[in-house]
């Protein structure tokens, strides 16, 4: 038979309620803590100040964007103006001259280009025109547009991207 006495209760002493400002305190000194350790992660991560990248040593050569799958428009004037901007995003785009040097084209060159027929190219010409019209108000002919008004490769092979709805729309 077992002569240890039952085990008491062990008296755990409730913890005493903090009021508001004692609360206050003890989280004002735990956030403390936290920014002060932050503090010290930030002065480690930035002790040894790295070289910024140069794209220069990591790209050697242009980088191949995938084409958009298009559908080709069936209509002569909108497939020449359709292929005229796959030519300037593929190619280049230039100004000042219709065919560059360097083979880029300019609005002109790449419709010239593209055309199989003089028929197609005076339609997409036409529309063209249209589109610069609409698109660049002040520029009075394709040339000007070309030279004066547009500034990059990706606005006029949007420009020619228009020009080649709005032949499809016309039935051109």
């Amino acid at each position: 038979m077992d002569t240890a006495a039952p085990a008491r209760p062990v008296d755990v002493a409730a913890p005493p309620l903090l009021d508001l400002d004692a609360r206050l305190a003890a989280v004002d000194a735990e956030m403390t803590v936290r920014l002060e350790l932050a503090g010290l992660a930030l002065d480690v991560d930035t002790a040894h100040p790295s070289r910024p990248l140069d794209l220069v040593d990591v790209v050697t050569g242009p980088v191949p964007l995938p084409e958009p799958e298009e559908a080709p428009y069936g209509t002569p004037a909108a497939a020449t103006l359709q292929r005229a901007a796959r030519r300037i995003r593929t190619g280049g785009w230039c100004q000042g001259v219709t065919v560059a040097t360097d083979g880029t084209r300019c609005l002109y060159g790449a419709v010239h280009a593209e055309a199989t027929s003089t028929a197609a190219e005076a339609d997409a010409l036409d529309v063209l025109l249209d589109a610069i019209r609409r698109n660049l108000p002040g520029a009075s002919s394709i040339p000007d547009a070309n030279d004066r008004h547009m500034t990059d490769q990706a606005q006029a092979v949007r420009l020619l991207g228009v020009a080649a709805a709005l032949a499809h729309a016309r039935g051109l």
